[in-house]
């Protein structure tokens, strides 16, 4: 069997999706969400049937517990699965892991320990790591790691320009993130286009409500835009993206602490900060409506996508695909016209009805003519995560 259970956990929740690692395809996927409080609530789904259910989930072991309840009452115990491995997603691996991992008990605190740089997010893999290790003793668990596809950035592209011994003792550098999703984008385009991934230049454009570029050079990262969180870079759903480090110390000088300063620019930024919602629907709705708030988020947003295009195809001498992915990537044909607009003199040029055409499938946006190929390519994370967990075991 080659079925993967992929886990997506988070402090208060836990995506699964149950993959076959060859085909990718999904057998089954779930939520179990509101963990920690009075009443939580799963929602699981197999081939049509989807089940949902309120009820208490107070920790991550009751999440699982939860998790394979629904299994069971979808018609297969944990016995009749099939798993063969259970591929965790983990967002900050350092500096010290490059590759999936099989997680121990030593690589599991190590996991933790890296909280200290990704505090939003490496506590909450490490509990449900624990809570998966029990309810699935018997197979082997693997951690996948977000920051290690970006290991090929070169130190003048990871570098900070800080005092080097305080930049050593607290790990700080550039780490980046999505790395997952731009490695399976960056493949997928390449076989678009049918070409080796090793022959192309491309920049890949993960816009979710987390967003993040990438500029990938013959398969390898070469520069991104998060830095040492994923708060760094593009304007996302709620998160800031670049600001003045003296903003903060402004604030702080103001009156604001560290966890004031935390909750604006992680929850209380981005287009949420500055139109008061982070659904880009919504949005576009209002900035239609004549709302000029939401018009200036629209623009804001556009613009630092702009931004970082340019910088990469200054890093990369030119660029084969530019390469749009993920939630906002894939269905906003606004952003993709408003950020390639005006890029005819790179060789770039939008067929504004391939642009509008909606699908789900890979596709070109760009006209026969267009020297950089742009593409929309959706993501597939948990797919890859399968891929790659079940490579390591089977040897």
């Amino acid at each position: 069997m080659t079925s993967v259970l992929v886990i997506n956990s988070g402090s208060s929740s836990v995506k699964y999706q149950l993959v076959d690692a060859d085909t990718g395809e999904r057998y089954a996927s779930g939520l179990v969400e509101r963990i920690g409080d009075a009443l939580g609530r799963i929602q699981h789904r197999s081939g049509d049937t989807l089940d949902e259910r309120e009820l208490a989930v107070p920790d991550h072991a009751a999440g699982f517990a939860a998790m394979l309840d629904a299994f069971a009452r979808a018609g297969a115990t944990v016995s009749e699965l099939g798993i063969s491995a259970v591929g965790h997603r983990v967002v900050q691996g350092g500096s010290e892991f490059v590759a999936p991992t099989l997680i121990t008990d030593q690589v599991a605190e190590r996991i933790l320990a890296l909280g200290a740089l990704a505090p939003l997010h490496n506590p909450a893999h490490y509990q449900a790591i624990v809570a998966a290790r029990q309810a699935f003793p018997d197979v082997p668990h693997v951690a996948v790691f977000d920051t290690a596809f970006h290991q090929t950035v070169p130190a003048a592209a990871h570098t900070y320009a800080i005092d080097a011994e305080v930049a050593a003792e607290h790990g700080i550098r550039r780490y980046g993130f999505h790395g997952i999703s731009h490695l399976v984008v960056s493949r997928r385009a390449a076989a678009y286009v049918g070409r080796p991934v090793a022959e192309l230049k491309q920049i890949v454009m993960h816009l979710g409500n987390g967003a993040s570029a990438c500029a990938i050079d013959g398969g390898r990262s070469i520069d991104t835009s998060m830095g040492l969180t994923p708060l760094e870079g593009l304007v996302m759903g709620t998160r800031s993206g670049d600001i003045d480090p003296g903003l903060m110390l402004h604030l702080l000088r103001a009156g604001y602490d560290a966890a004031q300063l935390d909750n604006l620019l992680n929850k209380r930024s981005g287009l949420m900060g500055l139109a008061g919602s982070n659904d880009f629907r919504d949005l576009l709705a209002a900035a239609d409506s004549g709302d000029a708030a939401a018009q200036l988020a629209f623009d804001v947003y556009v613009h630092a996508i702009r931004r970082y295009l340019g910088a990469y195809l200054v890093a990369l001498g030119g660029a084969d695909t530019i390469v749009f992915t993920a939630g906002v990537g894939e269905n906003s044909a606004e952003v993709r016209a408003a950020a390639c607009a005006g890029l005819e003199w790179c060789g770039v040029r939008i067929d504004p009805d391939r642009n509008a055409a909606a699908s789900r499938e890979a596709r070109r946006i760009s006209t026969d003519d267009s020297k950089i190929a742009v593409l929309v390519v959706p993501t597939d994370e948990e797919a890859e995560i399968a891929r790659q967990a079940w490579q390591l075991v089977s040897g």
